[in-house]
């Protein structure tokens, strides 16, 4: 079934459909908030809050942008709601160390570890902008729109990014930003 078939089956409250785009879905939507969020409890949680303003919103839905376009936009916008949130809410507590996640795939395991790290070190500008181009293949012209910036915004927030991510990638580079003597 062609995705505007389900959308109009969902749009009107057809439970097999709305399923079905989920499933569809689901993991498109997990990875922009994962690579958002930084933490895999943390994306779970607003995956599932744009989950619900997906269907709450869907009844709307028009179809003057693609399905995808439109839903990767509410995945983005509830992973920026709840880090804004999240930030709010952390100027009242104690933070806590980190837990480390036990799990890691199997292939390139290192390297994807590598990534995560510099990535998470990146400021938050230029990690959403990355991330939102490099990764999801938004035009910056979308990027813009999405985060309210200029196209011109973008664009310097990832050259900037690029640039940092490959400082922080750069054999002798330590995690936490010094620099590793080999004597």
């Amino acid at each position: 079934m062609s995705d505007l078939e389900l959308i109009r089956q969902a749009q009107t409250g057809d439970a097999a459909a709305i399923r079905t785009l989920y499933r569809r879905y689901s993991d498109r939507v997990y990875t922009i908030v994962r690579r958002l969020a930084g933490d895999d409890a943390l994306a779970e949680d607003w995956a599932q809050e744009a989950w619900v303003r997906v269907f709450r919103a869907l009844p709307a839905f028009r179809g003057d942008a693609r399905f995808t376009t439109w839903l990767h936009r509410i995945a983005v916008n509830s992973a920026l709601h709840g880090k804004r949130w999240r930030e709010r809410r952390a100027r009242f507590e104690t933070e806590l160390p980190a837990s480390i996640n036990a799990e890691t795939p199997p292939e390139r395991p290192v390297l994807r570890m590598q990534l995560e790290r510099a990535l998470e070190q990146l400021p938050e500008r230029m990690r959403r902008v990355l991330v939102l181009h490099d990764v999801e293949g938004y035009t910056h012209e979308e990027i813009g729109e999405m985060l309210g910036v200029t196209a011109g915004t973008s664009k310097s927030q990832l050259f900037k990014a690029r640039a940092r991510m490959r400082e922080l990638l750069r054999p002798g580079h330590a995690p936490n930003g010094e620099e590793v003597c080999h004597t």
